[in-house]
């Protein structure tokens, strides 16, 4: 909402030296979002007059047309002499009226005048566009043509009000009241404590039998109707200037006499109008839903296929106008003719929901659409229209009929009741009642009582709904910079929890071993679902999705973390970073299967266990997961020696990684799964209670993936279930014992099926070495005609240690018996070269 100080001025007896941002520094005080103040002529130096013309000689040898013009400037000039002029311009005619900026003066944009020959002629001074003063578009899309009535020699900077402050005032969805005059400068009036002079205070008659028919048929969907006809307009009439400069300083076009009153007063009170030609409007004006695939065009010259769900304005023939958004063309007030001389002004006030949905559904955002799906007033209805036939009598030369139409679904105002100290307990500041009600009183709440207040809010304010509401707005008057800074006492003996500090011994792990940080947004749409190549029955294509998203692409939460992790590979590789490692935890989210509705947590007190557990199960289940995702080069080439590309196995140590700060146990083992290459995929398992859990896989992505996504080729990705790691895990990771006495090594090397996995030998070797097996490491995979060829040998470094002796070689050799023997049992290994 862009707001005049000369127009707010109006409403309020501001102080004469006070400026643009002192208002502002008071509304941002208050809770309005004043994002700028715009200084409108600040660089603009006179003399700047208005001009009479007296000839036009039109200069025809140059490629173009050029005009040398005489104007009478009065005495400004200090001759009184007419002054020569070279334009361009070819909307103005001998006689007219225009703006005219002589030698010496200084226009928008540090532009100088001074005397200039040009084409062949020598001007002394310019005649104004509109844009060369910075008044923006008037519609005109040339010289300025002045009223005939206004004198020669005025002062055109006081007549145009080129010089004024205007404030840009982002408006939040729950301060509809704010998109007008009206409503900014009730907030202005409390911040300075000064009177309000209220626009919507008019003498409205009542309403009779005499107006034009209306017949509201959907009254949910509006509950209130006013009508007004004005006969007898002048058609040639057009917008004063003080009328159009202050729709162009509001940031809107002036358009005709009758459409510019229109906006001007849904600017001044914030309630949309329409005004039809009444000759176009055939039989009664009807409010309904519009029949499914009805057909309407709108002023925009598009025609619209409607909805059922749609709320359209009727007469005889069907819909002339969709409500709340846009006006029909075929009642169009049609000024270029200059043949509307009757208009039947409407004034009514709809459901904001269902405005917001047909203003979405055919993507057709209005004024007047941003207005009503805020809120709009539904008591300044029929002041907005008494409003605007006064206009249109004051400057149209029309006459009011004495018919006026009200159509009013019956409604109670709103009241919430309140303990009186409620503020005090939000914001930890004793107000006390006196207070409290004044400032209520003071936003326009009726309000009685005592230690308990019964509080009816006012009819422009449909966001106060609770006592909460009440006491933002009591804070917010007060001032959110009076409030004191306290920090939390949380109790002794609290600290992080152990998700919390694996989350973080995580992070500092995988940033130690190369990998940087990217986190995401946790968004993601179903497609990319169907590029991983997931089957139809998989639980991650379950989603939850969002009922408002910020991007309609992505309207579900992630059940994975690698859309958000490959998108930036895919984008940080695109703009020349090729060889990237990067990772991301956080959380993902699964649908619950039973849906609960969540219930609204108190402020005034700590929940308690019951309301925090009601509210957990209705929440999406939310385990927290890691990946990690890597392309190009894993170690650069240098004089140290050759590098060598990421590949699956760099993917799996990140995944043993996060195994060791969790102090468990990871089971590697070959599987197959969603985006992974089928030949290069690792099943990352733990074991549960005695169960072996997948928690996770880790490898090289799939080239139909890779294609799909525009990855680089041989893109390698882990993912796996931090939750699921803490529960498998011991406890706390321990530090290594450190031993005095000697390791003892021994090698063995086994020959097995090659469909068996290393990781059931590696078990069966562990599990059989006993106790004093330190560590196990696979050091060697062969493969032979020797062998056979479908048989590899495995070869693996045991290390045995005791903590209170020197272990014997007998010791040693036992344990390495033992530990072959049972990967004999379990996975018909042999014992290569026995």
């Amino acid at each position: 909402m862009r707001v005049p100080l000369s127009w707010l001025r109006e409403y309020v007896d501001l102080p004469a030296t006070e400026t643009g941002r002192d208002v502002q520094a008071k509304l941002i005080s208050a809770g309005l979002e004043v994002e700028t103040v715009e200084p409108l002529g600040a660089d603009l130096k006179g003399p700047l007059v208005v001009g009479q013309v007296l000839t036009i000689e039109e200069l025809t040898e140059f490629k173009k047309p050029i005009r040398f013009c005489t104007v009478a400037v009065g005495t400004a000039n200090g001759t009184g002499e007419p002054q020569e002029i070279v334009c361009g311009a070819r909307n103005f005619a001998v006689g007219d009226k225009v703006v005219v900026v002589l030698p010496g003066a200084v226009l928008p944009g540090n532009f100088a005048i001074a005397a200039r020959k040009t084409y062949g002629k020598t001007s002394h001074g310019m005649i104004c566009s509109g844009d060369e003063l910075g008044m923006g578009d008037d519609g005109s899309g040339g010289i300025i043509v002045l009223p005939p009535e206004v004198e020669v020699g005025t002062d055109a900077i006081e007549l145009l009000q080129l010089v004024d402050e205007v404030l840009d005032i982002a408006v939040t969805p729950d301060r509809g009241y704010a998109l007008s005059m009206r409503g900014v400068a009730r907030e202005t009036a409390i911040a300075y404590g000064l009177p309000l002079r209220d626009p919507a205070l008019l003498d409205v008659p009542a309403p009779n039998a005499f107006g034009y028919p209306v017949q509201v048929s959907d009254p949910m969907g509006c509950d209130r109707f006013t009508a007004r006809t004005v006969t007898g307009l002048d058609p040639d009439a057009h917008s004063p200037i003080w009328l159009r400069r202050r729709l162009q300083k509001a940031g809107m076009r002036p358009i005709s006499l009758a459409v510019d009153i229109t906006n001007y007063v849904m600017l001044e009170l914030g309630q949309p109008l329409h005004a039809y030609d009444r000759s176009r409007v055939q039989g009664t004006i009807g409010v309904r839903r519009a029949e499914q695939g009805e057909k309407l065009t709108t002023l925009d010259g598009v025609q619209r296929t409607l909805n059922a769900e749609d709320l359209v304005i009727t007469d005889d023939r069907g819909p002339i106008g969709l409500a709340g958004v846009m006006g029909g063309a075929n009642t169009e007030i049609d000024d270029t003719e200059g043949t509307t001389t009757e208009v039947v002004v409407e004034a009514a006030h709809f459901d904001a929901i269902s405005i917001a949905r047909t203003a979405r559904r055919h993507k057709l955002a209005s004024e007047a659409s941003k207005r009503f799906e805020r809120g709009v007033d539904p008591q300044a209805a029929s002041a907005a229209a008494q409003r605007t036939v006064d206009l249109l009598v004051l400057l149209a030369g029309g006459t009011a009929d004495a018919g006026v139409t009200e159509v009013i679904a019956p409604s109670a105002p709103h009241s919430i009741t309140i303990p009186a100290n409620h503020p005090d307990k939000v914001a930890g500041v004793d107000y006390g009642r006196e207070t409290v009600v004044r400032r209520l009183q003071q936003v326009g709440c009726d309000v009685y009582g005592q230690d308990e207040l019964i509080v009816t809010v006012p009819s422009w304010r449909p966001d106060l709904t609770d006592p909460n509401d009440l006491a933002e707005e009591v804070i917010r008057l007060e001032g959110y910079e009076n409030l004191p800074s306290t920090l939390p006492k949380p109790p002794a003996g609290l600290g992080l929890t152990d998700r919390q500090r694996l989350h973080r011994r995580v992070g500092r792990a995988l940033a130690g071993a190369g990998y940087v940080e990217s986190p995401n947004y946790p968004f993601m749409g179903e497609q990319v679902l169907d590029q991983f190549g997931l089957a139809d029955d998989d639980p991650n294509r379950k989603v939850v999705k969002l009922v408002n998203p910020l991007s309609d692409e992505e309207p579900a939460l992630r059940t994975t973390l690698l859309p958000g992790l490959l998108q930036a590979l895919r984008r940080n590789d695109g703009r020349g970073s090729h060889d990237l490692a990067l990772f991301e935890t956080g959380l993902v989210f699964h649908p619950r299967a039973e849906l609960r509705i969540a219930g609204r947590l108190p402020v005034d007190r700590r929940p308690t266990d019951e309301e925090i557990a009601s509210l957990t199960a209705a929440l999406p289940i939310q385990p927290r997961h890691a990946a990690v995702v890597l392309a190009g080069a894993r170690e650069q080439a240098g004089w140290w020696g050759k590098g060598r590309p990421a590949d699956w196995a760099d993917a799996i140590e990140a995944a043993r990684i996060l195994a060791r700060e969790a102090g468990t146990e990871l089971l590697v083992r070959s599987g197959q799964y969603g985006p992974w290459h089928p030949g290069r995929c690792a099943e990352l398992s733990v074991v549960v209670d005695g169960t072996q859990r997948v928690v996770g896989h880790a490898g090289e992505l799939h080239p139909r993936v890779l294609k799909a996504l525009g990855l680089p080729a041989r893109t390698c990705a882990m993912e796996l279930d931090l939750d699921a790691l803490e529960e498998a895990s011991s406890g706390h990771p321990k530090g290594p014992k450190i031993s005095t006495f000697p390791v003892a090594t021994q090698d063995v090397a086994l020959v097995v099926d090659k469909a068996v996995p290393h990781a059931d030998v590696e078990a069966a070797l562990r599990e059989g070495a006993g106790e004093l097996l330190e560590s196990i490491r696979l050091f060697d995979e062969y493969e032979s005609e020797q062998l056979g060829g479908d048989r590899k040998s495995l070869a693996y470094a045991l290390r045995f240690r005791a903590d209170d002796r020197t272990l014997t070689v007998d010791e040693a050799s036992a344990a390495r018996d033992a530990a072959v023997a049972l990967a004999t049992e379990r996975t018909g290994a042999v014992l290569r070269g026995a």
